[in-house]
């Protein structure tokens, strides 16, 4: 018998990626194409363009199909994964009333304020649902609970009228919501014409993007944690049910009816810490990896793999996105000598990302009162054999990496490869379709300096200076 084939959708803040990959996790062939830059029309704005996501989707969609030989009859479904957090409104006739708004844009989280033009608002992907299949449907699992009235427990819409109320949505404007897993509609012939998706291809309800991505690297057992190294980074644990009213996680839906995730405290911006710093050091950088062959990346690498573990006392503290309500908030480089070059810069970036989401890490799961002894790494960060060494040395415990770092679309895929009746479980596809492909052993004594870095230096580096942050922000904001 051939392959058959899912197709898995990651709809993200910087691009739109598309993987066709197989029963056994293989990926046959993927695409991609990059999100245009995001507009700020006021301070705190931040919108997608036009219609960038439709844009770039179709646009992914129709590069993956110009370079898959296989049947195209032998692909069951297509998983659809996008960004959490957005805000979408929708004309009556589904079309957009307003430029998508990020998840950094500070009015995604307001009231609704009623306004007749809208007929409807919900997530990324009840729009991009829409688009692909002309239904109004959506995954309760991206509906994100401090913007939508989302029965927790329940996983529907609150039934709960003063709660609901809060939301000042009217019932009519919200999709009708479907658990994870479940399909939601078929491509049209319209959208099999922008895209090239075969008409009638089932697509399937996944959840929001960090749930997709926890799916997709196996992250559905106890014992294991997961740190994910994208646009912003975040850390993971799974659990059996809604623990509201914590302080150092919250409680999110799982890609799995009725399972849920514990996600700890994140950074804004994440792994753009580093491409911002390729900006900064700049042409130079990059002629200099042009003449080497390798990637920018990798010269950095090559550059911070000498600087001795602790970076000879530099820190970082990667505050580069304040959030909305914290804007005095800013990153700090501190400790510069002469000793420090281009290498110890990076390295320490890389330090101060991993020791931040240690002790998220470590809060979330004190008051989970449980102590995970592997921890899998996925995201852009992940290629770096260095990055993940520190991640090791700093969590003292195995990081681990998998074949496949899509996890997102392998998530995506996964969903399909359930609601398709492919898999009987998502335990099943699990076992069948995720791979590890290597692990980092912590090193002690490397560990044990990490340690006492962080209890003496960094763990209270940003309190200690939050006066002077403030004393800042006002000098130069006029206040």
């Amino acid at each position: 018998m051939g392959d058959t084939y899912f197709l898995g959708v990651d709809s993200g803040s910087q691009s739109t990626k598309v993987y066709i990959i197989n029963q056994s996790g293989e990926v046959i062939c993927t695409a991609s194409q990059a999100l245009r830059p995001m507009i700020n029309r006021q301070i705190g704005w931040v919108e997608h363009p036009d219609d960038d996501l439709w844009d770039s989707l179709t646009g992914a969609l129709r590069r993956l199909f110009d370079t898959f030989d296989g049947d195209t009859g032998a692909i069951q479904g297509m998983g659809l994964c996008s960004i959490r957090c957005c805000r979408v409104f929708l004309k009556p006739d589904g079309s957009l009333a307003a430029p998508v708004m990020s998840w950094m844009d500070v009015r995604a989280y307001d009231t609704y304020q009623d306004d007749p033009e809208i007929g409807y608002t919900g997530s990324t992907s009840g729009y991009l649902t829409f688009r692909l299949t002309g239904e109004l449907r959506d995954t309760i699992a991206n509906a994100f609970q401090y913007q939508f009235p989302v029965d927790m427990d329940s996983w529907q819409w609150s039934e709960d009228e003063e709660h609901f109320q809060k939301f000042n949505i009217p019932r009519e404007k919200l999709p009708e919501m479907h658990l994870p897993g479940e399909v939601l509609g078929h491509v049209t012939a319209q959208a099999a014409a922008e895209t090239g998706l075969p008409e009638g291809l089932p697509v399937v309800s996944t959840a929001n993007d960090k749930a997709v991505e926890a799916l997709g690297t196996g992250l559905i057992a106890p014992g294991v944690g997961l740190l994910s190294l994208g646009t912003y980074i975040t850390s993971m644990v799974t659990g059996s049910r809604n623990r509201a009213d914590t302080d150092n996680f919250f409680t999110n839906l799982s890609s799995i009816p009725y399972r849920y995730l514990y996600e700890s405290g994140g950074i804004r911006g994440g792994m753009w810490h580093v491409s911002w710093l390729k900006s900064v050091v700049g042409e130079e950088l990059a002629e200099k990896a042009r003449g080497s062959g390798q990637s920018v990346e990798q010269v950095l690498e090559d550059e911070a793999s000498p600087v001795p573990a602790g970076a000879d006392g530099l820190l970082i503290a990667p505050d580069w996105l304040a959030p909305a309500t914290e804007l005095h908030k800013k990153g700090v480089m501190i400790g510069f000598d002469q000793r420090h070059t281009r290498g110890h810069i990076y390295r320490a970036l890389m330090e101060g990302i991993t020791m931040r989401m240690k002790n998220n890490f470590d809060g979330m799961n004190a008051d989970l009162g449980v102590v995970p002894e592997k921890l899998i790494v996925c995201g852009g960060g992940s290629n770096s054999d260095l990055f993940m060494q520190i991640v090791a040395d700093v969590f003292g415990v195995t990081a681990v990496r998998n074949v496949v770092n899509g996890a997102a679309a392998l998530g995506a895929a996964i969903s399909a490869a359930v609601a398709t009746g492919f898999y009987e479980t998502y335990e099943d596809a699990v076992a069948a379709m995720v791979h590890e492909k290597d692990a980092f052993a912590s090193d002690p004594d490397t560990h044990e300096m990490y340690t006492r870095i962080n209890e003496r230096a960094y763990k209270n580096l940003t309190a200690n200076l939050e006066d002077t942050l403030k004393t800042i922000h006002e000098a130069y904001d006029g206040e």
